[in-house]
């Protein structure tokens, strides 16, 4: 009995055919052989759009910047305001004193000291509002909708009390009063219009991490 016989049981068993791969079985993905994309670099998140513009902005826009540095520039003016007032109202309050150790009390003294109340309380009100101009200047890097809106109604309200002040300069006929009005009028409508713009509107909404 030769070794080619296929039912000799002394020879090499017979050769199976190949199977299909995997057949039955779900298909393993090759093992990738390189680094994974991005592979030792930080994935940033993509900014997502806004309504009317391509993408949030990175770094804070122009106009942005403008009405920041307006904020701090109406801060200074109101701190320089608030300050003078404050010794105004000492000086007054301490010659109405003076008048009182001389003359007695008197109509004059009593409406100097009620003059130096009001000039006090106005340089109170001043000294605020440069500590608001301040905070909100600050607060542009992080702040959020809140600092958008607060910013906009401080712009709309320092424009309108522009404005009055520009009646009354074209009544009483004051060229200095009518500039200062002018300038106050210009920084409300600039601060005010960059949070309206688009540009103000995706800043304050933009991701933070």
């Amino acid at each position: 009995m030769s070794f080619g016989d296929p039912n000799n049981p002394y020879g090499p068993p017979p050769q199976q055919p190949p199977t299909a791969p995997g057949y039955g079985y779900p298909q393993q993905p090759p093992a990738p052989t390189g680094p994974p994309p991005g592979y030792g670099f930080p994935q940033q998140p993509a900014y997502p759009g806004y309504p009317g513009g391509n993408a949030m902005p990175q770094s804070m826009p122009g106009l942005m910047v403008t009405a920041r540095v307006m904020l701090y520039i109406v801060a200074a003016v109101q701190a320089l305001i608030g300050i003078s007032a404050m010794f105004g109202a000492a000086t007054i309050n301490d010659a109405s004193n003076a008048g009182e150790d001389t003359f007695g009390g008197n109509s004059f003294s009593d409406l100097g000291h009620a003059s130096a109340g009001i000039i006090f309380v106005m340089a109170l009100l001043f000294l605020g509002l440069a500590g608001l101009s301040i905070t909100l200047g600050v607060k542009f890097t992080r702040g959020g909708q809140g600092i958008r809106i607060t910013t906009m109604i401080y712009g709309i309200l320092g424009a309108l009390f522009g404005l009055l002040i520009l009646i009354g300069a074209a009544d009483a006929g004051s060229s200095a009063v009518l500039i200062w009005a002018l300038l106050w009028i210009g920084f409300g409508g600039v601060m005010a219009a960059a949070m309206i713009a688009p540009t103000g509107s995706a800043w304050f909404n933009r991701p933070r991490y």
